[in-house]
């Protein structure tokens, strides 16, 4: 059996076009062969014609096969069209730029190839088509890898505010409780030039403010490491993510690459390059605006 090169999936998808393409083939043959035998009917009703009639008949007859021949036609480029836009919208949601070799539309020896395949695909007229080829296939996922990935940096990025922002809360604690120690040793002062004779329990006092300030330096200290800690942490976990993204983007050039490699190699693709001409314009924007928001991060 003549092969195209694909996978099975995307061969299956193929064989379905072809399938539609030659049941519309055949209703345009029917149509081209109606036309002729209606002038039989109508105008071969007599035994002999002159020149002049046989020159009418005719231009009659090329007028109405013109006209099926060139709706055909017309009717097959749109066709292609929106295949081609159906392909497109599923490689732009992984932001993937497809390109076209039109050239490659006039190689005889894969017009040859693919002339085989459908030759040996539908060489019986009763051949019914298998529940793999006719059942529909799932369009790509809207969220991609790097979608996820920049999910998770907003994340990480919202739980490093929200602990510099407690980082903050407990600073402006810290400053208030050295204030208030100020406070208290000019207090303590004024009492002893004014209460000599209790000056061992002033030093007793004095001691006890001590201690209790150093407490709540001792636990600020405390609290400034583990959020130091914490701190540090999340900047190598959005360090890690950013290196998974950019593994992803790498996966995904990669990726393109390998597609771009294959789809070079059918018939449809030569047809894409011109349409593709006026999608760069919008991936490119599409590509700043991610690469923007990387770089952000």
């Amino acid at each position: 059996q003549a092969e195209l090169g694909l996978n099975e999936h995307h061969q299956n998808e193929v064989i379905n076009y072809m399938r539609f393409a030659r049941s519309k083939r055949g209703l345009r043959l029917k149509t081209v062969d109606s036309c002729f035998q209606d002038l039989k009917d109508s105008r071969l009703v007599e035994e002999t014609f002159t020149v002049d009639e046989v020159t009418d008949i005719l231009d009659g007859l090329q007028t109405v096969v013109h006209s099926e021949v060139e709706s055909e036609l017309i009717n097959t480029a749109y066709t292609n069209v929106l295949l081609l836009r159906q392909l497109f919208s599923q490689a732009e949601k992984w932001y993937l730029k497809l390109q076209t070799d039109i050239s490659e539309l006039e190689n005889r020896e894969l017009l040859e190839q693919v002339a085989e395949f459908e030759k040996s695909e539908f060489k019986s007229s009763s051949k019914k088509p298998s529940a793999d080829l006719i059942k529909p296939k799932l369009a790509p996922l809207n969220e991609g890898g790097s979608e996820l990935l920049n999910k998770e940096i907003a994340r990480l990025q919202e739980e490093n505010e929200k602990l510099k922002n407690r980082l903050k809360t407990i600073e402006t604690q810290a400053t208030s409780a050295l204030d208030e120690k100020v406070k208290l040793e000019k207090s303590l002062k004024d009492l002893q030039m004014i209460q000599g004779d209790q000056k061992p329990n002033v030093n007793q006092d004095i001691t006890e403010l001590e201690n209790k300030v150093a407490a709540l330096k001792c636990q600020f200290e405390k609290t400034l490491n583990d959020s130091t800690a914490n701190q540090k942490s999340l900047e190598e976990n959005l360090v890690t993510t950013k290196h998974d993204l950019l593994k992803v983007q790498d996966q995904l050039s990669t990726a393109e690459k390998e597609l771009e490699k294959k789809f070079q190699q059918t018939a449809a693709y030569r047809n894409m390059k011109e349409i593709l001409m006026k999608k760069n314009e919008q991936i490119k924007e599409l590509r700043k605006k991610l690469s923007k928001y990387v770089v952000l991060c």
